[in-house]
Formats: C-alpha cells, sequence, structure tokens
C-alpha cells in the first residue's frame, strides 16, 4: 500500500475572526484538533502541521510533525510542510486547519481515487468548485518548492488538463472559518 500524508495548513493570523481560530472551541476539542481527529480517522498516520509559534506551542503534546511559519503565508506553508514530509511518502493531502468540518468520507473518497488511477493531483469537487483537502503526488512537489508568489490556485489551473476531480455531495470540501458568523454558522451543537 501507498503511503499518503497530510500537511495541514495553520499558520494564518486569524485577523478577519478576532482571535486564533485554530484553538477555538469545537465540540469536544478545538478547530484544529478535530481536523486531525478526522484525518486519524482515515488512517492517514503521519501529518504535518505547519503552523506558528503561539499554535506550535499549545499543540506539542500531539503526536503530529510541527513546522513552524510565522509569516502567515499560505503557500510558504505548503513548501515548509513538503520540505518536512517523510521520504516514504508518495503523495500528500493538502488540508486546511480552520475546516474542522472535513468529512473523514471525503479524506477517504481522495486517497482512494489516488490509489487507483496513481494521478499527480486529486481534487474534491463540490458543484463544479474545488475543496480540500486535495493531493499533490510526490512527482510535482518540486514544482511547488520552487513556486513564488503564485497562488495554489493558480498551480492548479496550470495543470488542469492532470487533476483527477473526485465529486463529493458534501459542501463541507468548501467551507472553512474565517469570521466569526462563520464559526457560529458551522459550530457544532452541543
Amino acid at each position: 500500500m501507498n503511503t499518503i500524508s497530510a500537511i495541514i495548513l495553520a499558520a494564518g493570523k486569524s485577523t478577519r475572526m478576532g482571535q486564533q481560530k485554530m484553538l477555538m472551541p469545537w465540540g469536544e476539542t478545538t478547530v484544529l484538533g478535530t481536523v486531525i481527529q478526522t484525518l486519524r480517522a482515515a488512517e492517514i498516520e503521519d501529518i504535518t502541521l505547519v503552523t506558528n509559534a503561539e499554535i506550535a506551542a499549545r499543540m506539542s503534546n500531539t503526536d503530529v510533525r510541527i513546522s513552524e511559519n510565522n509569516n502567515g503565508e499560505m503557500l510558504v506553508s505548503l513548501q515548509v510542510g513538503l520540505q518536512a514530509q517523510n521520504t516514504t511518502a508518495e503523495a500528500t493531502l493538502i488540508c486546511l486547519g480552520d475546516q474542522p468540518q472535513i468529512e473523514e468520507g471525503s479524506v477517504r473518497s481522495v486517497c482512494e481515487a489516488f490509489r487507483k488511477s496513481r494521478s499527480i493531483l486529486v481534487v474534491p469537487s463540490y458543484q463544479m468548485r474545488r475543496g480540500h483537502p486535495w493531493l499533490a503526488a510526490r512527482s510535482v512537489w518540486g514544482e511547488i518548492l520552487t513556486t513564488q508568489g503564485n497562488s495554489m490556485r493558480e498551480f492548479l489551473s496550470g495543470h488542469a488538463n492532470q487533476i483527477e476531480y473526485v465529486n463529493l455531495d458534501t459542501a463541507t470540501i468548501l467551507q472553512d472559518l474565517d469570521t466569526p458568523d462563520d464559526y457560529l454558522k458551522y459550530k457544532p451543537r452541543m
């Protein structure tokens, strides 16, 4: 069986939220804790968390690899995460730390598509919109590592004919938490 790892991008400054959203309560844990639990439930064993010093200090008791990016740029976070990958990983999921609604089934569907097709890019889609987590095979990591200034959206658009889309029936692949209204809208009811 091939090895699929995960990178959780969680180094943003949470300016629109007004507080560190990754550490906000979510169910019985935090926003970030829920993302980690979902990846574990989907049998992703090798997880790299790319975050800032504040969150890194609070997450030191978890069993994930922690790499720091204190400038908060998403592309830089992805590059830091790729540099921290184990040599055995054949592909990695790119996950958002502020997406606690992501479902185990979505993660498994993306991984299964890669295992069957060996596509270099596997992206979940809901109603023709790309979501997370998406998967990048090791063969494109070098290109991502040398990308400068471009967004990952531009990277994916540049590889449009190489993307395998996994059509999912859940909007959770599109939903992240940017504002207090998002948090209140999506927060699980206890």
